[in-house]
C-alpha cells in the first residue's frame, strides 16, 4: 500500500508539473488562438450541458424506480473496476493523438476516481498510525485539479520545440529592443530636464533683469512726474500775467532761436518750418535714438572713445594753462618795460623810519621774600 501512495504521489508531482508547464505554453500562446479555443470551449460546455438536461428529462420521464436502481448499481460497478486497474492504467498513458475522445474522458474519470480512494485510504492510514503523513501538495494538486473541466480534451498551440526557440528569440529581441528603447527614452528625458533647467535658471534671471528694468522706469517715473508739476506750475504762473506780453513774446522768440539753433546742428535744416514744440519733439526722439546706440555700443569703444575725450580734454588745459602763463609773462614783460621807460622818481627829505622802542622795564626780586616763601614750604611739608 505504501509503494501505491509514494506511486500516487509521484504521478501527482509529475502531473502538478505537467500542469504548470501547460498554463506556461498555453500563456504563451497567440492571443487569437486562445480567444478561438475559449469559444470552443464554452460552446461545448453549452452543448453538453443542453444534452444532459435532455437526457435528464428522457431518464425522468421514461425511467421507473427499478430502471434507476439498476442503473446505480451499474455505475457502482464500473466504479469498482476502475478502482482496482487504476494504478496500473496511469502508468500506461498514452498521448491524446492516438486515443478517441471517449477513451480520454474515461481514463480522466478512472484517474480521478483512483485519486478519491488513495485519498481514502491515506486518510485512514493516518487515522491508524500518525507517524505517516502526506506531502502538502497533494491538497494543493487535487484543488487545482478539481477545478479542471472533466471533458477538456488537452491540446496546445506549439507542436514544435523549434516554435518555442524562434518564439523565444522573438521575445529576447522584443526585450532588447524595449532596453534600447528605455534607454534612449531616459537619454531623450536627461537631456529634456537639462534644457528645462537652463531655461528656467535663463528665465529667473530675466526676471530679475525686468523686474530690475521697472523698479527703474518707476523712479524714472517719478521723476518725470516731479518735472512735469513743476513745469505745470511755472506754466501756470507765466500764464497768470506775472509777466508781460511783451516780455513773453521777446522770451518766445528767443526760444524759439536756441531751439532752431539746436535743432540746425542735431538734425538739419528746418525744411519743413516746424514749430518750436514739433522740433523739441524731433529733438527729443533723436536723443532717445542716440541713447539706444549708445547702449548697443559694445563697453570696449565707449572706454576708447572716453580714453581719447580725456586725452583731448588734458590736451586743451595744457594748452590753456600754456597761453595764460605766456599771457603773465608778457604782462611781466610790459611793466618790467614800463618801469625801466618810466622817469626816475627822487624822493625828497628824510626817509622815514619807525620809532625806536622804550627800554624794558624789570622789577627787583626780594631776597627776604623768597626765605618767606621757602619756610612756608617747610612748615606745608613737615606738619600737614
Amino acid at each position: 500500500m505504501m509503494n501505491i501512495q509514494s506511486e500516487i504521489a509521484r504521478f501527482e508531482d509529475t502531473l502538478q508539473e505537467y500542469v504548470v508547464f501547460k498554463d506556461f505554453l498555453y500563456q504563451l500562446s497567440p492571443k487569437e488562438w486562445r480567444e478561438e479555443r475559449e469559444r470552443r470551449r464554452m460552446k461545448e460546455k453549452a452543448n453538453k450541458f443542453n444534452s444532459d438536461n435532455k437526457e435528464e428529462k428522457s431518464v425522468q420521464s421514461k425511467g421507473s424506480g427499478k430502471d434507476i436502481q439498476e442503473s446505480q448499481d451499474k455505475g457502482r460497478r464500473r466504479i469498482a473496476s476502475t478502482t482496482k486497474h487504476s494504478s496500473f492504467d496511469i502508468t500506461n498513458v498514452e498521448p491524446s493523438t492516438s486515443r478517441t475522445p471517449s477513451q480520454i474522458l474515461s481514463r480522466k474519470e478512472s484517474f480521478k476516481l483512483s485519486r478519491v480512494s488513495s485519498r481514502q485510504t491515506v486518510k485512514s492510514q493516518q487515522s491508524r498510525k500518525p507517524s505517516v503523513q502526506i506531502a502538502p501538495s497533494e491538497e494543493k494538486i487535487s484543488s487545482e485539479l478539481s477545478d479542471e473541466d472533466d471533458d477538456e480534451v488537452p491540446e496546445l498551440y506549439f507542436t514544435d520545440p523549434h516554435q518555442l526557440l524562434q518564439l523565444f528569440t522573438e521575445l529576447e529581441e522584443q526585450n532588447l529592443s524595449l532596453i534600447q528603447n528605455s534607454q534612449e527614452t531616459e537619454e531623450t528625458l536627461d537631456e529634456l530636464r537639462h534644457t528645462l533647467e537652463s531655461t528656467r535658471n535663463k528665465m529667473d534671471r530675466e526676471i530679475e533683469q525686468l523686474k530690475m528694468l521697472a523698479i527703474t522706469l518707476q523712479a524714472n517715473i517719478v521723476k518725470e512726474e516731479e518735472t512735469a508739476a513743476d513745469l505745470e506750475l511755472k506754466a501756470r504762473v507765466f500764464s497768470f500775467g506775472e509777466y508781460k506780453a511783451d516780455v513773453q513774446d521777446k522770451m518766445l522768440v528767443s526760444l524759439h532761436r536756441k531751439v532752431l539753433e539746436v535743432y540746425r546742428r542735431c538734425i538739419g535744416e528746418n525744411e519743413a518750418n516746424l514749430g518750436t514744440l514739433q522740433m523739441l519733439t524731433v529733438i527729443e526722439h533723436q536723443l532717445d535714438d542716440l541713447l539706444e546706440c549708445l547702449e548697443r555700443v559694445p563697453p570696449g569703444k565707449i572706454e576708447q572713445a572716453e580714453k581719447a575725450k580725456e586725452k583731448e580734454r588734458r590736451m586743451r588745459m595744457r594748452e590753456e594753462k600754456i597761453r595764460q602763463q605766456r599771457q603773465l609773462q608778457e604782462e611781466r614783460l610790459q611793466r618790467a618795460l614800463a618801469r625801466a621807460q618810466a622817469d626816475v622818481k627822487k624822493k625828497t627829505g628824510r626817509r622815514l623810519i619807525f620809532r625806536s622802542e622804550p627800554p624794558a622795564f624789570k622789577e627787583k626780586e626780594d631776597e627776604d621774600q623768597g626765605l618767606i616763601d621757602k619756610e612756608k614750604e617747610e612748615l606745608l611739608y613737615y606738619f600737614t
